[in-house]
């Protein structure tokens, strides 16, 4: 949905002039629009907070804390059982760490993969001598790309982290539909 840069108006997909006032569209414009809204609705996410009790929310929101930081999720599980905040956190929590987990699976097994291909053409003659030619290379470029989808790995860790101690109950952007818990 793009809106005109003079008058405000809403603008039809596909139209060259805005309906209200006839200003021309800029199609640059309309698209960097387009990609803003999306970068929106990515992280405009179902918050239900209204159906926890504020009393069990104030309790419990430093200790949910505790479910987006990996296996230490289990806390908040394990010391606040009765606690729906605590338990809607924590599933949150373990749908990042499997997410997490698998990501770093898929990259070592990929690593190991690419690693063994560039590493077959070497002779110990140049790993002696510091020869690393296309297994450096190799290195590399998968040090970039799991630096690459670390980010926004740490931004949903962040997202929920911040969501638990400021009292949201608030789904993480993409995958905080899924329920393991419930």
């Amino acid at each position: 949905m793009a809106f005109c840069n003079k008058c405000g108006a809403e603008i039809p997909e596909g139209a060259n002039v805005c309906p209200a006032c006839g200003e021309p569209v800029n199609k640059a414009a309309a698209a960097a629009n387009a990609a803003q809204n999306a970068a929106q609705n990515i992280l405009n996410t179902a918050d239900t907070t209204a159906e926890f009790d504020p009393a069990d929310i104030e309790q419990n929101k430093i200790i949910s804390l505790f479910s987006y930081l990996g296996i230490l999720f289990l806390i908040p599980l394990l010391a606040r059982p009765d606690s729906k905040y605590a338990r809607f956190h924590v599933n949150q929590g373990i749908i990042y760490f499997i997410v997490d987990l698998a990501v770093t699976i898929i990259l070592a097994i990929v690593s190991a993969i690419c690693t063994s291909i560039a590493g077959a053409s070497l002779s110990i003659l140049d790993l002696a001598a510091g020869n690393l030619g296309a297994l450096g290379v190799v290195t590399t470029i998968l040090g970039i790309i799991s630096f690459i989808i670390a980010i926004p790995l740490l931004i949903l860790m962040i997202l929920g982290i911040v969501n638990a101690v400021t009292g949201k109950a608030k789904e993480l952007p993409i995958i905080g539909k899924f329920r393991i818990l419930k």
